[in-house]
């Protein structure tokens, strides 16, 4: 059991009953972001064994490669665990798509691939939530360095030579360049570089590709070392459960073709599930929120009720404007000759529309003057669908993403029962406030606000989606409900906090608290989601946990 990549557990005993995977130092539950970080960091040490264990299969299909391949993998059970979310109030009703990635890489594999770190405020706040400055922009800046390898190179700022590999987009579009006129003409001041702590402006979003291929958390971190002798990693493993010893915990559960394995940790046991998975496992091993373990069948171990809650996540509004006399992908998608050109522009330079994420064009501003740092995000794209997975519009059309960054609102995500293969309840509460509600139709307004400036006027811009006829306080916010969706971001469930938090999952050094020999190392330990995308977020912690781990060790 000390090859690099196994697909199929091979247990040391014929016994009945969950049968004996072995023992390691390290025990990894989730292969996703955070779990390749962790795989590699700690299976560095020759004299340590490190198991990563992955419910979903390998990252070689070749839709993850091609950076528009997330519109295969999205939604696609065979990379995604294909979540809904509970019938929203705040969405007028309406149960959304809630994708997570289900393959090594986790959600690096099916994700935008955008690279942004948000705000040094929210860093600062992270400290003072916890009372540990190790958090706060100044100790974590460091961090985000050493597994940069950025295309600016070494700067202040900046890494070089890490395995996170950070590029420009390999592709221009005229439409997001009069974009950008006009918001700076609503203005909003260019920005080259979201990544320095103040993320106020607009401009092109970087990204995490290499030379027009997607560069996921198992290319960069795992594959350069899956060679070690004592790291192994296995596919195709559904965690159920964390194994207990009293208020010890001693490795987990998990099934493998209708088999069930019991696989122990010397040192640790480490949740990498992210902000669904994690609260899932810690629930079926008795570890949560007494009611709730009650309801579903589960023994209780220790009430911790803040295990599932604090679910926070950015609410995209997607408003669309048609426009006139400009190109934009509706147009170059909708001929057989123009997806021919598209295809032959990315196999000779890996360059155009395939090479594309979902938003090239990105902005930061304040939903009103007395908002100390920006709390909405744009995302623009030269193209507009309905919804995700159906077809372009067959008229040229644009689309204005817009998201409050610093939502009030706060879900839950609970299991059903003890079943690990059910679905658990996912309620993210979306604009549950009226501050949330008040802040939705501020960001419809500026959004208009950016398509009615000159630089765009030539192109007619007409608000398609919601339209016009939303004008007042309540029609928009009954609009927000219509068109808001997520932007794939949850994290908090499992949030940091202070000993005397009653709602605090993990210390801040990733702890969970009240039990021995396990900590929780993914998006969900975020008392308060970053003022942007998670994903590079959840490396800066995945490599911070990998620290403490070894400190510990030492």
């Amino acid at each position: 059991m000390t090859t690099a990549v196994s697909q199929t557990a091979r247990p040391v005993d014929g016994t009945s009953g969950p049968q004996d995977f072995g023992t390691f130092d390290y025990v990894i539950a989730g292969g996703g972001t955070a779990g390749c970080v962790l795989a590699n960091r700690l299976s560095a040490d020759p004299g340590v064994r490190v198991l990563l264990l992955e419910a979903g299969g390998k990252d070689d299909w070749i839709w993850i490669r091609i950076p528009i391949g997330y519109l295969k993998c999205i939604g696609n059970p065979r990379t995604d665990w294909c979540y809904r979310t509970e019938p929203e109030p705040g969405l007028n009703g309406r149960s959304i798509s809630y994708a997570r990635g289900k393959v090594l890489g986790g959600c690096s594999s099916i994700n935008g691939m955008l690279y942004l770190r948000g705000q040094a405020a929210d860093y600062d706040n992270w400290a003072n939530i916890t009372g540990d400055a190790r958090w706060n922009w100044d100790s974590v800046l460091p961090v985000f360095r050493q597994s940069e390898d950025h295309w600016r190179g070494a700067d202040p700022a900046h890494g070089s030579g890490g395995e996170w590999r950070v590029e420009q987009q390999r592709l221009h579009w005229d439409l997001l360049d009069r974009y950008v006129e006009a918001a700076v003409q609503a203005g909003i001041p260019r920005n080259d570089d979201y990544n320095r702590g103040d993320n106020f402006g607009i401009g092109r979003f970087e990204v995490n590709q290499k030379k027009g291929l997607r560069w996921n958390a198992a290319r960069g971190f795992l594959r350069p070392v899956q060679h070690r002798p004592n790291l192994t990693v296995l596919t195709d493993a559904l965690i159920d459960r964390v194994l207990l010893d009293g208020r010890s915990a001693r490795g987990v559960e998990f099934l493998q073709g209708g088999v069930r394995y019991r696989v122990q940790a010397r040192a640790e046991t480490l949740l990498t599930a992210g902000a669904i998975g994690s609260p899932a496992i810690l629930q079926r091993s008795g570890l949560g929120p007494a009611g709730l373990l009650q309801e579903a069948g589960v023994p209780l171990v220790h009430d911790l009720p803040g295990v599932g809650a604090n679910l926070q996540d950015h609410l995209q509004l997607r408003m669309i404007f048609k426009v006139q006399g400009i190109t934009t992908l509706n147009q170059r998608a909708a001929s057989l000759w123009g997806r021919a050109m598209m295809g032959l522009e990315y196999a000779l330079r890996r360059s155009g529309p395939l090479a594309m994420s979902p938003s090239q064009l990105g902005g930061f501003f304040r939903s009103a003057p007395d908002v100390a740092t920006p709390d909405l995000e744009f995302h623009v794209q030269p193209l507009s669908l309905d919804r995700f997975g159906e077809p372009l519009h067959a008229f040229p059309a644009f689309t204005a993403s817009v998201c409050h960054l610093r939502p009030e609102s706060r879900g839950h995500v609970r299991i059903r029962n003890r079943d690990p293969a059910s679905a658990p309840r996912i309620a993210p509460c979306y604009l549950s406030t009226a501050g949330d509600q008040a802040v939705a139709v501020r960001a419809l307004r500026l959004t208009r606000n950016v398509a009615a400036q000159a630089a765009l006027a030539p192109y007619q811009p007409e608000e398609y989606l919601p339209g016009p006829a939303a004008s007042t306080d309540a029609q928009l916010t009954r609009a927000a409900g219509d068109i808001g969706t997520t932007i794939f971001h949850p994290v908090g469930t499992c949030a940091m906090g202070r000993a005397d938090d009653p709602q605090a999952v993990t210390d801040s050094e990733l702890r969970v608290r009240g039990i021995a020999g396990l900590r929780v190392i993914d998006a969900s330990v975020m008392p308060v989601i970053t003022s942007g995308n998670t994903n590079a977020p959840t490396i800066m912690i995945a490599e911070r946990g990998a620290t403490l781990i070894l400190a510990a060790r030492n």
